[in-house]
Parts: structure tokens; C-alpha cells; sequence
């Protein structure tokens, strides 16, 4: 007789499937929510945000070492909280159904029409730079069209996954929302779970491994990954305001942003201004780098490959600034990174060749706007790119030949957080879209519903065929032209 031992996956494994059962038996038994249904849905979402916005917060920092609080404030509850009223307020246009035309062969007394349906249950894994933010905005979209969900958190997130799975139950059933905590190793059994469409947020290496183990259940999937998004200054524009608004979004977050400017192209006549300006701006922001306003690195390894990576730069040849003017000594136990610009970089360079997710910022230079778009289209497509410039043509030159998955001019990821337009990447960043109604859309099933009317033209085509058959036959391909 043998005993068979089980491993962590097999457990995690068989829970995960008994919760995907039971949300699936609920979905089932009431497969389409109506509109008060799904209003209370969003407004549930909204009061456990408002409910326990501070311990959010905190639960944040505390997992990352210290996190802004301004900045969790900024980026992931408010844009959340208005995601969820612009919804509530679109919500019923969205799920009315659309009236299509009629073709020849179903005359006029027929109908057509697209029903949005919910899926069923949607699985979404949850980065942890914007645990909040990239959980609750596909939450809304999910909700919004009916659906149930289970959320797999990032292992980064330990605290705040405890908090959500401690107080989720006060606003939702498990049959309809469900927090997945990540100890290490559940990642791999989420995605090979048979969700009716799985949203995955990380890294392109990830991605990959997610949409593998995806394939083999014909599970749909919508990648949002990250990539090399580049900023490009043109000669006409402020390079004051340039600097002013790519030093923001660079820093935010302490650079742990996959939309954030991974390196920036500026004219070679303005390099020098703009790294005296980058000086000026990064030590009146942060007098102390140490202190609350300036987030930290989310985990040793994570800081411990920044400064390799600044190492390698640094020995392969590349100038590299020191933008906070070395204050104090260094205090790994803390993880406050230091902003830094590189000027002088190479291809062989780790800092060119990985999205950097950190405050290192590689400058290239450029003297034709030709050169700039050579360069970014040699490379995987990125998730977005961010022209500053007052010209429109040359606006949407760099629009019309980059292709990438968003784009913000004259400012940086202010796209993302645009209710009406969809959010998404492109190639190697990502796949699908969601944000408003194109995440409405994503969750949804577009029903085609065709409806006979009273008369059958195509009685007049059934067999035996004969000279009427062939005449209307004729006259319908002549139609045709």
C-alpha cells in the first residue's frame, strides 16, 4: 500500500478550484445581474476603499518599507473611487442592447441584435506597485459587467492581502469576490485554474508563463505588462516644463512604474540645461530622501539589482548623476533608492536592456526626429510614449510611425488614468484593453442574437432547386456589386 504525499500546489491547487466552483454555482444559478444589482456591486467597492481608506494606506507602506502616503493617495485610491462614479453613471448605456442591421437573406420583419452578457468568473493577478489601484480598477470593470472574481495578490503585498481578505467579507459573499493571498508558489495554480477570462498585470517574462499555462484551458486572457516607454523633448518645447513633469512622474513611486519614462531623448544642444534643471528640481522635492515623501524600493533584491545595475552602467562608460546631491550615507536597511541620470549609454548596458522599475533615468541624445523613431521601432513596442511638443505634425509623426500602447503628450501616464479612453499595451506589452467602456466590453460576451421574422425568403432557395431558385440566385449576386 502507498501513501501518496501532497505538495503545497496540490493543496493550494484543490482550495482554489473548490472557490472557483463555488463562485462558478453562483454565476449559474443567476447568470445576469440586472442594473441595481451591479450599481450596488461598484458602490460596495467604493465604501470598502472609503471604509478603510487609512489602514489601506498603511498596509501599503508597511509593505513596502515606507510608502508615500500622498502618493498611495494620488495614484490608487482617488482614480479608483472616480473609475467607479464614472462607471455608475455610464453603466445603464452600456448594457442596453444594440440593434444591427439586417442582411437581404433575413428580410426587413427579421431582427439583430448584440447582448453584452457577463462571462462568468474572472481570475486577476495583482502586481504589488499599485496593489489598489490594479485590483480595484479591473474590479470595476468586472463588476460592471456582471461578473464574479477572484484576486490573487502579490506576495509583496502580504499585509495589505490580509487586511483585503479580513474585511472583503463585510461588503461581499466569497460566491462573488475573493482575495487570494500569495506565501510564495501560488502564482503558477492561479493561472492554470479554467477562469472565463484572466487579467494578469507584471512583468513580459511572467506574462508569457501566465498565458502558457492560460492556453491549456482556451482561458482568454488580457496582458497588461510593461516595456522601455521613451520620452522624447522636442526642440520647440519648455525644457523647464519638460524636466518639471518627466521628474515627477520618474520619481513617483521611486520609479517602480510601468508606465513611468524607462529613458528620455532629448535634443543635443539641451542636454546640460536639462540635467541642471533635473538637480535643481529633485533636491527641492526632496530635501530628504530619507524621509516620508520619498517611497522606498518594495524589497532587498529589487534594490540590491539597482545599484548592480548602476554598477554596470557606470563600468561600461556611462556619466552617471547623482541627482540628490549625495545626501547622507547610504542606509540599505531603508531602501531609499537615489535619483540618478545617466548620460553616455550603450546598447550593452543592463540599464538599456530591462525595464529599469527604479529612479534611474537614461538620457540619448538625438539630431533628427527620423532617428528617434529608427530607434524606438528596433525594439520591442512599448507600453506607452510620451512626445512633449507644441508642433502637431510633429506630434503625430512620432504618433502616426511609434507604435505603442498609449500615449500621453506633453505630460507622462496621465492616459492611464483617463475614464473614456481604453488602457492597454501592444506586442511585447501587453495584449487586450480595459478602463471604461472597453473594459466593459472585455468582460463581457457580445451575444449576436438573430431573430426570425414571419416571412422566410430562403424557402424560395430550398432544394429541389429550379429556375426561380436560380433567378433569384442571380439577382442576389448582382446585388452583390
Amino acid at each position: 500500500m502507498t501513501t501518496q504525499t501532497l505538495t503545497r500546489n496540490d493543496v493550494d491547487l484543490t482550495l482554489l478550484q473548490e472557490l472557483l466552483e463555488r463562485q462558478r454555482r453562483a454565476y449559474l444559478a443567476a447568470p445576469v445581474p440586472d442594473y441595481r444589482s451591479r450599481v450596488q456591486d461598484l458602490q460596495a467597492l467604493a465604501r470598502m476603499l472609503r471604509d478603510h481608506r487609512e489602514a489601506l494606506v498603511q498596509a501599503i507602506s508597511a509593505d513596502y518599507g515606507n510608502r508615500s502616503r500622498q502618493e498611495t493617495l494620488f495614484s490608487e485610491i482617488y482614480p479608483v473611487l472616480d473609475g467607479i462614479k464614472d462607471t455608475v453613471k455610464r453603466l445603464k448605456k452600456w448594457m442596453k442592447p444594440r440593434r444591427r442591421h439586417i442582411d437581404l437573406t433575413a428580410f426587413p420583419t427579421s431582427s439583430n441584435r448584440v447582448i453584452p452578457q457577463p462571462l462568468g468568473v474572472v481570475g486577476v493577478i495583482v502586481p504589488w506597485n499599485f496593489p489598489v489601484n490594479l485590483s480595484f480598477a479591473p474590479l470595476t470593470s468586472i463588476f460592471a459587467a456582471g461578473n464574479r472574481a477572484m484576486v490573487k495578490m502579490s506576495n509583496n503585498s502580504g499585509r495589505l492581502a490580509e487586511l483585503l481578505q479580513r474585511i472583503s467579507g463585510d461588503y461581499f459573499p466569497r460566491e462573488k469576490l475573493a482575495f487570494v493571498a500569495d506565501s510564495g508558489g501560488v502564482g503558477p495554480v492561479f493561472s492554470s485554474l479554467k477562469f472565463d477570462h484572466l487579467i494578469f498585470t507584471g512583468s513580459t517574462a511572467t506574462g508569457r508563463k501566465v498565458m502558457r499555462a492560460a492556453a491549456d484551458n482556451l482561458t482568454p486572457v488580457t496582458l497588461e505588462l510593461g516595456g522601455k516607454s521613451p520620452a522624447i523633448v522636442a526642440p520647440d518645447f519648455s525644457l523647464d516644463t519638460a524636466a518639471e513633469r518627466i521628474l515627477f512622474w520618474k520619481l513617483m513611486n521611486a520609479g517602480q512604474i510601468c508606465t513611468t519614462v524607462d529613458y528620455l531623448f532629448l535634443p543635443e544642444n539641451r542636454l546640460d540645461n536639462f540635467v541642471d534643471k533635473a538637480r535643481q528640481l529633485v533636491q527641492k522635492r526632496y530635501p530628504d530622501l530619507q524621509g516620508a515623501d520619498y517611497t522606498s524600493v518594495i524589497d532587498d533584491a529589487s534594490y540590491r539589482r539597482l545599484w548592480a545595475t548602476l554598477d554596470d552602467a557606470r563600468e561600461k562608460g556611462a556619466t552617471v548623476i547623482d541627482l540628490s546631491g549625495g545626501q547622507g550615507s547610504r542606509d540599505d536597511s531603508l531602501r531609499k533608492f537615489p535619483p540618478h541620470l545617466l548620460l553616455d549609454v550603450s546598447e550593452d548596458m543592463e540599464v538599456m536592456q530591462r525595464e529599469i522599475f527604479g529612479p534611474l533615468l537614461p538620457i540619448k541624445t538625438y539630431k533628427s526626429k527620423e532617428a528617434v523613431v529608427d530607434y524606438v521601432n528596433g525594439r520591442d513596442r512599448p507600453l506607452a510614449i510620451y512626445p512633449f511638443t507644441k508642433d502637431k505634425v510633429l506630434r503625430d509623426f512620432y504618433i502616426e510611425r511609434i507604435i505603442s500602447g498609449g500615449v500621453s503628450v506633453n505630460n507622462c501616464v496621465l492616459h492611464v488614468g483617463q475614464h473614456d479612453i481604453p488602457f492597454g499595451g501592444v506586442g511585447e506589452s501587453g495584449m487586450g484593453h480595459y478602463h471604461g467602456y472597453e473594459g466593459f466590453l472585455t468582460f463581457s460576451k457580445l451575444r449576436p442574437v438573430f431573430q426570425q421574422g414571419p416571412l422566410d425568403p430562403l424557402k424560395l432557395l430550398m432544394p429541389p432547386y429550379g429556375k426561380t431558385a436560380q433567378r433569384l440566385m442571380d439577382l442576389m449576386l448582382r446585388m452583390t456589386r
